[in-house]
């Protein structure tokens, strides 16, 4: 089944624990690229005080929003501003700003830190609100996450995704680790780490559990790690392999690739126990099982018609229809949590580039100019998609617009970094 796993997936005692500090080389730095049609320019002031404080939180924001598509920075250097100040708005509007935010980062005495912001609508000269974070510096970075998601969602109606994780694996030297990250790639944790291979790492819908597949037994098997413990559970460990995990909406369940009764099938795993249900019944490879959200389709790829394809099928099971007549050789299906796009990797012309399908209209736009491509991943709001890839040579995260517009590279200093997912909104 090489030609469904990912370009490095195929075979390219784990240690289970609390989460540990990453070393450098899980680190990242954001660099955006690229031009949107449509942005709201914002002027993020240097938040007062942060000069003196372990994290930079208005640099935070404006990367932040910078990343999402939807805004352009206006420049706010030298400006002395917190949330208690009115800015001049009228020279704001003069600079080309549409909207403001100020605030303040101030040190307690028990340790702890607060984290205050005022969001200004420039246009209007209106006070849009603030907010104030009391957290412990470890949370600091977090805390600017929160300030996004706030500036976000006042100014768009639509929930900020800053908040959210990722996680990925790397592999340095011989060593396999799976880190969890927040959604920029910063504050990477090491969730676990082995001498063997780790891939497929998929979250669950609350985002306390982490499927993925281990090799420690020299075969794939399939285990859940809890976030917060450390603790694992095997899943699947059936004759044969088991690989390419997926939660159903619900979270009573995976559906995953098993070869038990020889070829590789999807079948649906109860996270009781009991036997697995057989989903597809074809002599074909078919494997990398996706959900749609409302749980009424799986997408899936087989090359039952002669080369790897997505197909959709009930949940249940039973005939499946195609969905990708565009190329001749398309895998990693990934569909956003509004139900609206698939996102998946095409061959083309030998190199490996991530697309975009519009399910209501069947339109499919290719938004990478790069050729190594793989694991596509929804954030949470459907507006920006994670995926490993290769830029000059070294492997690297991105993060894309829907459009392709606007892309941000999140770069590691030493490693391959690989199959990223990204986790859903907290609840």
């Amino acid at each position: 089944m090489t030609f469904l796993l990912s370009r490095r997936r195929a075979l390219d005692v784990l240690t289970v624990g609390a989460m540990s500090c990453a070393p450098a080389f899980a680190q990242f730095r954001v660099e955006v690229s690229g031009v949107g049609m449509t942005q709201l320019p914002i002027a993020v002031a240097p938040f007062r005080g942060e000069a003196q404080s372990p994290q930079k939180i208005g640099s935070i924001v404006k990367a932040d929003l910078e990343r999402s598509g939807l805004f352009r920075s206006i420049d706010a250097g030298g400006v002395a501003a917190d949330e208690t100040t009115r800015p001049d708005l009228p020279g704001w509007r003069q600079k080309g700003a549409d909207a403001m935010v100020t605030g303040s980062v101030s040190p307690l005495a028990d340790g702890r830190f607060e984290v205050r912001l005022r969001l200004w609508d420039v246009v209007r000269e209106q006070d849009l609100g603030g907010q104030s974070y009391t957290v412990a510096q470890p949370d600091l970075r977090l805390s600017a996450h929160r300030v996004s998601d706030f500036v976000y969602e006042k100014l768009t109606g639509e929930k900020g995704i800053f908040s959210t994780r990722i996680a990925y694996v790397t592999k340095a030297g011989q060593r396999y680790t799976l880190w969890v990250a927040d959604s920029d790639g910063e504050s990477a944790q090491a969730a676990l780490a082995s001498p063997e291979p780790i891939i497929s790492p998929a979250w669950s819908p609350s985002g306390a559990q982490l499927a993925y597949v281990s090799f420690e037994s020299r075969k794939p098997v399939i285990y859940s790690h809890d976030v917060a413990t450390g603790r694992r559970r095997l899943l699947a460990n059936f004759r044969g392999s088991n690989s390419a995990p997926a939660w159903s909406p619900d979270g009573r369940q995976l559906v995953a690739t098993l070869s038990q009764d020889g070829g590789s099938q999807i079948y649906a795993i109860g996270l009781t126990g009991g036997e697995p249900r057989r989903l597809t019944q074809s002599s074909s490879i078919d494997t990398e099982p996706a959900y749609s959200p409302d749980g009424r389709s799986i997408y899936f790829v087989s090359d039952r018609g002669g080369a790897p394809q997505i197909y959709r099928m009930n949940p249940a099971g039973g005939n499946a229809e195609r969905v990708t007549f565009t190329g001749s050789y398309n895998i990693s299906p990934a569909i956003s949590p509004d139900g609206r796009w698939l996102a998946y990797v095409s061959r083309v012309g030998g190199a490996f580039k991530l697309h975009v399908m519009d399910l209501t209209s069947g339109t499919v736009t290719s938004i990478t100019d790069t050729g190594a491509d793989e694991s596509p991943s929804f954030a949470p709001n459907s507006r920006l998609i994670v995926y490993a890839t290769q830029q000059q040579g070294r492997e690297a995260l991105m993060t894309t617009t829907l459009d392709g517009k606007i892309k941000a590279r999140l770069s590691g200093a030493s490693g391959d970094i690989r199959e990223p997912d990204w986790g859903p909104f907290q609840r």
